[in-house]
């Protein structure tokens, strides 16, 4: 691919934002992920995803769950992690929630901890799903076992005590082009009706050619060469080609009508910037409702990498914020 267009150079990050990418980068580069480095990766985020299901109880507020449930046809079960509000009296509205990764790493704790604050805030549960990964498991593994983990999550809602009318799909980075898949593909099948898809700095096009991405090489915690690594793993050969399906890169949706209500956040000095901003530009196009937020001097994933900067706790209120009017329209 070639770039369309000259760049200026690119913005700057926030402060706060900016020292800890310092840090991080003494060990972790913007460009280190390759697909010789998966494994490497991979083994850095395993303690997190080894974590037994109860220290995801936020000292007492939920009660929490494994469930290993069917899967696509002819694949294995899909693991969810499931904590619902404790001593609820009634149906409970859930956020089905898909983790990061880049679609190669990741498992269904990653990004647990920041959701529960939004699910705790408002009395709802959250189940967490575990995806297959790229390239052992390319698409439409990962988006098919999503998919599955939220038609299972559905036909119980009375055994688990949850509100249907109350549910939003959401998810970061890989997680949110997934929940945006997961949508479209809701609404194609006529499958469960979300109130709302929260997307968090969303994975949605495999071009990787957008002037962010070539403005944002080499900086950050996510830029073109992770980002082609990621996609190449999930699709092999046909990443950037003509025939790439829209539940593999929502980008690729022609038509962004009927689907839910979507918030959109990514950060300024981010490789996703320009295509979500794309993205939540043609929903309105098709009539839709989307909620776009680009945090200044974002970089990919800023709220979970310096949680303490101002523009993460801004971020983070928004997040909640739409999550409250969604569910009381």
């Amino acid at each position: 691919m070639t770039q369309q267009s000259p760049v200026g150079p690119p913005p700057p990050f926030d402060p706060t934002v900016a020292a800890t990418l310092a840090v991080v980068h003494k060990t972790m580069p913007a460009d280190g992920l390759v697909a010789a480095r998966i494994p490497v990766y991979r083994a850095a985020a395993a303690e997190l995803g080894a974590l037994p299901a109860a220290e995801f109880t936020g000292n007492g507020a939920f009660t929490v769950e494994e469930r290993a449930v069917p899967g696509p046809e002819g694949a294995p079960d899909v693991p969810l992690l499931i904590c619902r509000p404790a001593g609820a009296t009634g149906p409970t509205g859930v956020i089905y929630y898909i983790h990061g990764g880049g679609m190669v790493m990741g498992t269904n704790r990653h990004g647990v901890s920041d959701m529960l604050e939004i699910a705790g805030d408002l009395g709802m549960a959250l189940v967490s799903v575990e995806y297959r990964l790229a390239p052992e498991h390319p698409h439409p593994a990962p988006v098919e076992d999503c998919y599955a983990g939220l038609l299972w999550t559905a036909g119980h809602a009375d055994e688990l005590g949850l509100d249907l009318g109350r549910l939003i799909v959401a998810g970061t980075s890989a997680g949110g082009g997934l929940a945006a898949a997961v949508s479209l593909l809701a609404r194609d099948r006529r499958g469960p009706a979300p109130a709302g898809q929260m997307l968090i700095c969303p994975m949605l096009d495999d071009r990787n050619d957008t002037p962010s991405s070539f403005q944002m090489a080499g900086l950050g915690l996510w830029d073109r060469t992770c980002n082609d690594t990621g996609w190449t793993a999930l699709l092999g050969d046909a990443r950037g080609g003509p025939d790439v399906s829209p539940y593999a890169a929502p980008a690729r949706a022609e038509d962004l009508s009927g689907l839910p209500p979507a918030f959109i956040d990514v950060g300024s000095a981010e490789t996703f910037r320009d295509e979500d901003v794309a993205y939540a530009t043609r929903i309105w196009r098709a009539g839709g409702v989307a909620e776009l937020h680009v945090w200044p001097g974002g970089c990919h994933g800023f709220d979970e990498l310096a949680p303490h900067a101002a523009i993460s706790a801004e971020a983070k209120e928004a997040r909640l914020r739409w999550a409250r009017r969604v569910l009381s329209s």
